[in-house]
């Protein structure tokens, strides 16, 4: 369903009306894989000059498409005065990026995760901010790339962690992903395609036929599986995936105390529980990407099932990422998305899911595919166990 609102404030009246008023005013969000084009301002101490200037950046202040801080050296407190006075003159000027890097390590490596979300929350022209805790010798070509892009649109407010690891060698790869038939899972597979995977398109036989057209659409292949099967595991580990993406999930909402059994016990199968059998029987993968949400964060009233199931998700990361050797476990966790599902909740919902994140509109189901693709590339073998949010910075959950 389109954005009304967000029309309507791109209008020249809509914005005088907006400004006049004080309401948001969404901007369209730049996506695509192509690097943004544009000077790049970048302050600190560091190593990512030698990055940026591969990746075809020039290092100038005028415009910038981003400005970037490398606060690696940041040991004190006091240091952090150095943030105020690099971004100060700079940050309305800023087009498309704010990034910070840091190593995660004491007081005022902490601290920095405060000031990238409120700078998150000023930016405007729907630019975002994130910022970067990695190893002294971590990889951060793939990461970069992801946030120099109009890949990582609609993320923001969010902390990546990337430890020090090679980048998997070149070479064919193959990446399973579930709930594949339509919405996200049809994105994720488009763009995984896109970026050199052979895709096994699964769902349930019951979305066969949707289900072949997204894999002949991606040149891949399908899979009719149901993941809660006994069977599923097997099946799925079979394939010898290099990747496996946890994308399908259902919900059966209802409040607790009208919630049935069967409500509770099918949504825990789909959402969490598959998970966990499929993972025990691969071996070989080098990448997993599960599919969580901001509900599992911070629940929502009708859905302590698909909460509870999410937040598991979130689990299983946690769990996993110090275990693996040669391969890494991350999630995503969506916000409020453009789907068949939102657009078909009642209007005030629907605007407010739009409207609580600091970029002021919904997402795209391909938003959350750029970041799956992301975190599944060869090249972010040292990004693990994280969970990044896909919601525009909500408001919801911190």
């Amino acid at each position: 369903m389109p954005d009304r609102y967000q029309q309507f404030t791109g209008s020249p009246p809509g914005r005088f009306m907006a400004r006049r008023l004080g309401l948001p005013q969404p901007a369209p969000l730049k996506r695509g894989p192509a690097l943004f084009e544009g000077p790049v301002l970048l302050g600190g101490k560091g190593r990512l000059g030698e990055l940026l200037t591969r990746l075809g950046f020039e290092l100038r202040g005028e415009r910038p498409v981003a400005a970037i801080f490398d606060a690696s050296h940041v040991e004190r407190s006091a240091d952090l005065r150095e943030l105020y006075d690099f971004f100060h003159p700079v940050i309305r000027d800023v087009r498309d990026r704010l990034i910070v890097v840091g190593t995660g390590d004491g007081v005022a490596q902490r601290a920095l995760e405060g000031f990238v979300r409120s700078a998150g929350k000023e930016l405007r022209g729907g630019a975002t901010a994130n910022l970067v805790y990695a190893d002294r010798d971590a990889d951060l070509e793939s990461t970069m790339r992801f946030l120099l892009s109009g890949r990582s649109a609609y993320v923001s407010g969010q902390v990546i962690r990337v430890g020090a690891a090679a980048p998997d060698p070149p070479g064919p790869w193959t990446a399973v992903v579930t709930g594949a038939s339509r919405g996200i899972g049809a994105a994720i597979a488009e763009v995984l395609a896109r970026d050199g995977a052979h895709v096994i398109c699964a769902d349930v036989p019951a979305q066969g036929e949707d289900l072949a057209a997204v894999a002949n659409a991606v040149g891949g292949t399908a899979l009719q599986v149901d993941v809660t099967s006994e069977r599923a595991p097997a099946t799925i580990a079979e394939r010898g995936p290099d990747v496996v993406v946890h994308n399908a999930g259902i919900t059966r909402d209802r409040t607790l105390g009208r919630m049935s059994e069967d409500e509770w016990d099918s949504v825990l199968a789909v959402n969490l529980e598959s998970i966990e059998r499929i993972d025990a029987a691969l071996t070989g993968v080098r990448r997993i990407v599960c599919v969580s949400s901001v509900s599992g964060i911070a629940g929502n009233r009708g859905q302590a099932n698909y909460a509870t199931s999410k937040a598991g998700v979130i689990g299983v990361v946690e769990d996993l990422a110090p275990k693996l050797t040669g391969a890494t476990i991350n999630a995503v966790a969506p916000g409020f998305i453009e789907t068949r599902m939102t657009a078909a909740m009642p209007l005030a919902t629907r605007e407010a899911g739009r409207r609580m994140n600091s970029l002021a509109q919904g997402g795209l189901p391909v938003d959350v595919a750029e970041t799956v693709a992301w975190l599944a590339s060869p090249g972010s073998a040292g990004v693990n166990g994280n969970v990044v949010r896909v919601c525009g910075q909500s408001l919801i959950g911190a």
